[in-house]
Formats: C-alpha cells, structure tokens, sequence
C-alpha cells in the first residue's frame, strides 16, 4: 500500500476561508468577502484565546525579582498564567494563585520575605503582583503563560496552529460567516 510519506499538510488563510465559505455552501465572491472572513478569523482566534484552547501556545518565561517591589509587568501577548514557582537557590517553591479579592483583602501588601502566592491582573498590559514583597532581589519567577495567537495577517500566512485544530477553525469561521 502506497502512502504519501509526508506530514506537512497546512492550510494557507485564503484556502482556509474558502474551505469556510464552501461549507456554508457558498462562493468567495469579492474582496470585501475576503476581508470579512480574515477578521471573523481573528476574532476567532480571540474568542480561542479567552476560552484557553489555544495550549499549544503555552510558553516558560521568567524575570528576577526586584527587593521591596511586588509586581511585575508582562508582555502584552500573555493572556494567562497556567502555573508559576519561585527560584532560590536552585530550589524551586509553587507559588499559589489567588484572586483579585484575596489579594485586596491582603492587609499589609508591604511585607517583605519570600513570594508564595501571585495575582494576575488581565489588562492590556498584564501585572504579576506576588505576595508577601520580595525581600531579595536574586530569585526567579519561573511561570507558564497562555499566550496569544498570531492574527491571520497576509492572506498566503498560514495560522498559528497546530494540524489537528485546522478542522475546527475552519467549522468556527464557517458558523461565524453562515
């Protein structure tokens, strides 16, 4: 039995639009139907990004603390923080996550020793704050962050995905174009 022996099937976004279009059982017609469809597909991507669907996009980052400062302002691609630990010594501690009202409800956010929990703060540009304050400035925050998917951009661009979400992107533009 003959197999083709390769793995790289891809599809640009100008043939993942069309594949959409013809599963509404229509036809790509004009420009402006082209310019449509790539921004349903960004906000596709968007909505993948603020359901967490997108795991292939979870990357290790980390910064140093700086001593008597108890955040940290990340990239602006970070969209969540999947799990963080602290670094000293080459030990490694879990850091706990905590919500905003916990960490309002802190009453002396001024402490200083070793950070055990983090907040995330969801803005445009996200804040990691850490609790108690860092009291050194030579530990590493070590964390996981769900990042955000590139934006379809050139229509030959493939998108920022891996093989086995094609079939659901192109369903996802298909219910946003029908």
């Amino acid at each position: 039995m003959a197999t083709s022996g390769t793995t790289s099937f891809d599809l640009s976004v100008d043939e993942l639009i069309e594949e959409a279009y013809e599963r509404c059982g229509l036809e790509l017609r004009t420009g402006y139907d082209l310019e449509t469809a790539r921004r349903s597909l960004n906000l596709l991507i968007a909505e993948w990004g603020n359901r967490g669907l997108n795991q292939w996009l979870i990357t290790k980052s980390n910064f140093t603390v700086t001593e008597g400062t108890n955040y940290e302002d990340l990239g602006t691609d970070v969209v969540d923080i999947t799990s963080a630990v602290i670094q000293r010594d080459n030990v490694d501690y879990q850091l706990t996550r905590i919500s905003r009202s916990d960490f309002l409800y802190t009453p002396n956010k001024s402490t200083e020793s070793k950070p055990s929990q983090f907040f995330l703060e969801r803005h445009i540009t996200p804040r990691l704050y850490l609790y108690p304050t860092p009291e050194n400035s030579t530990d590493i925050i070590y964390y996981y962050a769900l990042t955000r998917m590139q934006d379809a951009g050139d229509y030959t661009n493939n998108m920022e995905t891996v093989f086995r979400f094609l079939p659901c992107m192109t369903a996802g533009l298909a219910y946003y174009l029908a």
